[in-house]
């Protein structure tokens, strides 16, 4: 997933590192090492961006929440 096709943007905005929080940060930084990558962020309109971190086989996804935590029984649905 490389681009939005709705929008025409990135999946994954060139200032991506720059959305996220500090928490974030160093949650997705230690999650790397592990095979976690940054798979999409969903940025809503007047809503909080969703962070959506993907595994390394690409079977499981979750949601990094602000707290640098990884909510993988989210109810969020996505296209």
């Amino acid at each position: 997933m490389d681009q939005d096709k709705r929008k025409g943007g990135d999946a994954i905005p060139q200032n991506a590192m720059d959305m996220l929080n500090e928490l974030q940060v160093l949650a997705l930084r230690q999650m790397e090492g592990f095979g976690w990558r940054l798979h999409f962020i969903r940025r809503p309109l007047f809503q909080e961006r969703i962070v959506v971190v993907i595994d390394s086989v690409g079977e499981r996804m979750g949601i990094l929440e602000e707290d640098g935590s990884i909510n993988m029984a989210s109810s969020t649905t996505f296209r």
